[in-house]
């Protein structure tokens, strides 16, 4: 048997500024914040054919940007199905997620899943008028929105959108958090 040298792990990535992907990693795990679920619905390309699917992404990169106009931001990793399909998709949802819902999160967080149609299944939810994506039901807050802006940073598309409408579907519970690479509740 060859002589074979022990496997190093390779060196962490450290940017010109000095800060490693592991260093800002471990710092911005300790920033505590809430869990949404980005959705959209995936137009019909064929008017014979089946109908568009339903998208769904989890992000907590999410945040308000302007009361007036009402103005959302949410952050997308470049090139991810649903960072390409609001690239043709100027419609969009957002249903802010309870603490009870951390499977829905963690379902729609999976990487490398085969269809989101199968994902949606069983999970309550109903058809936006405005944007025709899904809004969760017992979400503590819906917002249907229209892309008004895409901007690249880095490795991701910073998506802004102009709030269409707004509901609060389940107004009693708590927000599901996420923190330390963990979905939490708060208390």
């Amino acid at each position: 048997m060859p002589n074979t040298p022990p496997a190093t792990a390779p060196a962490p990535s450290v940017h010109a500024e000095g800060v490693s992907n592991d260093e800002f990693r471990a710092a911005l795990s300790r920033l505590a914040a809430g869990v949404v679920l980005v959705t959209a619905h995936e137009p019909q390309t064929d008017p014979d054919g089946p109908r568009g699917e339903d998208v769904g992404m989890t992000a907590t990169s999410f945040m308000s940007v302007s009361l007036d106009p009402p103005l959302v931001l949410v952050g997308l990793r470049e090139g991810s199905r649903m960072d390409d399909l609001l690239d043709e998709q100027p419609l969009w949802a957002v249903s802010f997620l309870s603490e009870g819902q951390s499977s829905v999160a963690s379902r729609f967080a999976m990487k490398n899943r085969i269809s989101d149609r199968l994902l949606f299944a069983d999970v309550p939810h109903v058809t936006g008028k405005e944007s025709g994506a899904p809004l969760l039901a017992g979400a503590l807050a819906t917002l249907e929105c229209r892309t008004e802006q895409r901007v690249t940073a880095g490795d991701h598309t910073l998506v802004i959108g102009r709030v269409l409408t707004s509901s609060l579907p389940g107004t009693d519970g708590s927000p599901l958090t996420y923190f330390r690479g963990r979905y939490r509740k708060l208390g």
